[in-house]
């Protein structure tokens, strides 16, 4: 795993205050916020934000459409919130792998998720962003530094609790980050205090250490995503992938007439019909054998209660091993705090 060095020195001591906007891109949307912190009888957090939508075509176009449409929502939320006429300082998370050597740069190393823009990666997306907001003109920010999303996770929960030294995603994809000591850190000077290291865990297995557990579905859902080789942990456990692994599995169950008397439907046959929601439904103690009816009902199929009954277990299987991996990958950074405190 890449182990990436994020320049974060330390968790909030809870005295920050200000007026600040947070972006946030990665995932299924693209999110921005204003927060105000203020100290005047007790801490007070106030948020307002804003969803955009990225349609797949920004994602998949050029580096420049990408980064003018964050520009463009910065400026619609700006103009919203009444503030075009300040200059805030702006966070940006950005859930992508990047090289930093410092907290305000973050040079891209690969796409992704859903993302595949061109001419972003081996870029720095501050400098992408700056100059996309430079040529509006209609307003200024100051960038102040550039996170991944698991660093502000772990810097939310620490603002509420000083003892957080992990922040873990699991959502469209995932992703973990932790407090290292700085003496065991190469890529960085000095060996006093602690710097957050994102792992970029979902890249684990890239190098085939995860071969004697992948699947034939695993193999097939990397051969037909946008980046083939590569995030190959991340295929196996999060939101993006686990919908369609299990449709994978229905399809050559029923193949093999173990399930719907072998019929096999279109809709059954066509790529992201069952969606990662649909295994949560269906997993439910009470309804979830009525869900599985239902959805498999939209998808062409008439299933006996049988069928349902093996769905479900299908649906656990593969939420199960889901839940698995991340607590073997989670355990393994939970020994590595316990070693560095000689617990």
């Amino acid at each position: 795993v890449k182990m990436l060095p994020t320049f974060v020195r330390s968790i909030p001591d809870g005295s920050e205050k200000g007026d600040f906007i947070a972006l946030d891109l990665g995932g299924s949307n693209f999110r921005i916020l204003r927060v105000k912190v203020s100290h005047e009888k007790k801490q007070t957090v106030q948020m307002e934000s804003q969803i955009y939508d990225t349609p797949e075509d920004i994602m998949h176009g050029s580096g420049t459409r990408l980064f003018d449409h964050v520009a463009e929502c910065l400026g619609d939320f700006m103009e919203k919130q009444k503030i075009k006429d300040k200059k805030l300082p702006v966070g940006f998370t950005f859930s992508f792998p990047c090289s930093q050597t410092k907290l305000d740069e973050g040079v891209l190393l690969t796409w992704t998720k859903r993302f595949k823009a061109s001419g972003v990666e081996g870029m720095d997306v501050v400098k992408l962003l700056n100059k996309a907001i430079k040529k509006r003109g209609d307003y200024e920010a100051d960038i102040m530094a550039v996170v991944n999303d698991t660093v502000g996770t772990m810097m939310t929960c620490g603002f509420d609790d000083q003892r957080c030294e992990v922040g873990v995603i699991i959502g469209t994809g995932t992703n973990a980050c932790y407090m290292e000591e700085m003496r065991h850190i190469d890529l960085v000077e000095g060996d006093e205090g602690r710097m957050c290291i994102n792992t970029e865990w979902g890249s684990f297995g890239d190098d085939g250490s995860l071969e004697d557990i992948r699947t034939e579905f695993d193999r097939e859902i990397d051969r037909g995503s946008l980046n083939p080789g590569k995030q190959l942990f991340e295929k196996m456990v999060s939101g993006m992938y686990m919908g369609e692994l299990v449709r994978l599995i229905l399809v050559k169950m029923a193949k093999e007439g173990l399930l719907f008397e072998g019929r096999i439907t279109p809709e059954l046959l066509t790529k992201g019909t069952f969606e990662t929601k649909h295994i949560s439904a269906i997993e439910k103690n009470k309804e979830g054998l009525t869900k599985a009816k239902d959805i498999l009902a939209r998808l062409g199929v008439e299933p006996s209660h049988e069928d349902c009954i093996a769905v479900q277990h299908v649906c656990t299987i593969v939420s199960f091993r889901s839940a698995n991996l991340i607590a073997a990958t989670l355990g393994g950074i939970l020994g590595r705090l316990r070693d560095n405190k000689g617990v």
